[in-house]
């Protein structure tokens, strides 16, 4: 009677270990990615300082409120010079300051991107996961709590992004200090923080790994 062919032990420990390294590999390999990410995440917040300060170092007043953007650097639109970036962080009307600011960064050589003011597309800042990065002064509407001068925002942002964003710039509490966290709300360009009314941040007890949460930092 012929014998059935099978494995030996030392046979199935070697595929077990090969599967193990596998895994292994896979689950540093995510890990190195959301590393990644929230590094990437990390420099929207503190680049865009950079811009300000650059800006207004060359050219004596903020991007997007600049009245002389047009002489200065060949911009679409110039600001109203009242000293602040109006207008909500996440607009997409071509006629805000806080969409202009983008183009007139860029022109200025500051930043990197489309040059063409643009209500969606290219033009539209993103963060590492595709979510939308705007920059607005600090007034209302924003964050109940949140004061600063300029208020920064990047929405959909993964929960464990948002948190480990906030224990690495700030307290790593989502309710106070420099950078607050409320849930994102779906749909296209709208955010928590647009309307007329400020939000509330949200806790970290409720803040899931996987919820879509926006990220704002004042600065």
């Amino acid at each position: 009677m012929k014998k059935q062919a099978g494995f030996t032990l030392i046979e199935l420990a070697i595929v077990l270990v090969i599967i193990g390294l596998l895994l292994g590999g896979v689950l540093k390999g995510q890990a190195l990615i959301d590393s990644a990410k929230v590094k990437n995440m990390a420099a929207d917040f503190k680049n865009v300082q950079v811009y300000i300060y650059g800006y207004q170092d060359k050219y004596r007043a903020l991007p997007g409120d600049d009245s002389k953007a047009v002489e200065h650097v060949g911009a679409t639109k110039n600001g109203n010079l009242n000293g602040k970036i109006d207008d909500i962080w996440s607009s997409v009307d071509t006629d805000d300051e806080s969409l202009n600011f983008w183009q007139h960064v860029r022109k200025a050589g500051l930043a990197a991107g489309d040059q063409t003011v643009a209500s969606s597309g290219s033009y539209i800042p993103v963060n590492a996961d595709n979510g939308r990065l705007g920059i607005q002064s600090g007034q209302t509407p924003s964050i109940t709590g949140l004061k600063g001068v300029h208020v920064l925002c990047s929405d959909r942002v993964l929960g464990k992004f948002s948190k480990q964003l906030d224990v690495n710039i700030d307290d790593g509490d989502p309710t106070k200090g420099s950078i607050m966290i409320v849930a994102y709300t779906t749909g296209g360009t709208s955010s928590p923080v647009t309307g007329t009314a400020n939000v509330d941040p949200t806790t970290l007890a409720s803040i899931g790994d996987n919820d879509f949460t926006t990220v704002c930092m004042a600065f």
